[in-house]
């Protein structure tokens, strides 16, 4: 097996690409907007991708946070409120704020089941920072460490009561970036004491299934290279410190922040540490160079990969509208 994940160029699988993912055989998938277009024609997608490999549990991810990054929307999905939402009702009712955004997660993971999605790149846990670009922003679940981890971690328990697996992001921490790193490399220098906050919602979720990186540079950790790329931010930063030993996924290796050819940064990913190399506009040109230069998936990558599988087993029988009344009452609740 490949350790990577590579994008669909559009709403059906071309004949190239079937052919493609059948000899490479990737770890997974992800999707965006441009492969969604309605429920019926999304679950085919991802039926389709199960039927190359015949594997009923795939890795097929998305970005479905809510607010401004959500792939699946309006009219044919509803509209999921970003971070900050919980993060404004935590100030007035802490407990109520938990459990609506589990009730909100819970709806947003029913969605993602149905359409054959197994794993969902959310929650967000960078620290937000004052002042730091708006790339997180209203994304963020606060910028207090305990309640970002508390919010963090109804989400994922919302989203595995559906059968999905969600992702810890941007390892070890992203809130602090002045740049956006879809653009260019963001430079953190905040002291190593200082990062202790940015650590702490990742070290308090350290067991969940899935992890992204962050493509920024921590000078307090390696001068020369972005945290996806550098061997000592992975293995003693996410590894040891956080104590992270689920599967880690590198962010998006077509982002401005990372430089070479996205083949090569696909081997330095692997090499530093990630166990999955993420790869998501579908150029064929740069699959199947990743796919000439990484090694084969380790032992301990499939393992990492099984379990990531296996913990959203799901059986929610939640109703869907049920869920968001609920989500909608104790908001309004909060605020009467």
């Amino acid at each position: 097996m490949l350790p990577a994940i590579f994008g669909l160029a559009g709403l059906t699988l071309g004949a190239d690409e079937r052919a493609f993912f059948r000899d490479a055989d990737p770890a997974g998938y992800i999707l965006f907007g441009r492969n969604v277009e309605s429920r019926a024609q999304l679950r085919a997608l991802t039926d389709a991708l199960r039927a190359i490999h015949g594997r009923d549990r795939l890795f097929i991810c998305i970005d479905q946070e809510g607010g401004r990054v959500a792939r699946m929307k309006p009219p044919v999905w509803p509209a999921y409120p970003p971070g900050e939402v919980f993060d404004r009702l935590y100030d007035v009712a802490p407990a109520t704020a938990i459990e609506a955004a589990r009730a909100n997660a819970e709806a947003l993971g029913l969605d993602l089941a149905e359409a054959g999605i197994t794993v969902d790149c959310h929650p967000t846990i960078d620290v937000r920072q004052p002042g730091a670009h708006d790339v997180i922003g209203d994304r963020a679940l606060g910028s207090e460490p305990l309640r970002v981890a508390a919010l963090g971690r109804a989400t994922l328990d919302g989203l595995a009561r559906a059968g999905v697996a969600g992702c810890i992001k941007h390892m070890p921490g992203h809130g602090r970036a002045m740049a956006d790193s879809h653009k260019e490399l963001p430079t953190v220098t905040a002291s190593a004491g200082e990062l202790e906050g940015d650590l702490a919602p990742f070290r308090a979720l350290a067991g969940s299934p899935v992890g992204m990186t962050a493509h920024v540079r921590y000078t307090a950790w390696d001068v020369d290279n972005p945290g996806t790329l550098s061997s000592f931010v992975i293995g003693e930063v996410i590894r040891r410190r956080i104590g992270f030993d689920g599967l880690l996924l590198s962010d998006d290796l077509d982002m401005e922040a990372l430089s070479g050819s996205v083949p090569e940064r696909a081997e330095r990913a692997i090499a530093a540490g990630c166990d999955l190399a993420l790869n998501c506009w579908a150029k064929m040109t740069d699959m199947t160079g990743i796919a000439a230069r990484l090694p084969q998936l380790g032992d301990a990558g499939m393992a990492r990969l099984d379990r990531a599988l296996t913990a959203a087993p799901g059986g929610s029988d939640s109703d869907h509208a049920a869920l968001l009344a609920r989500r909608d009452a104790l908001l309004a609740a909060a605020h009467a």
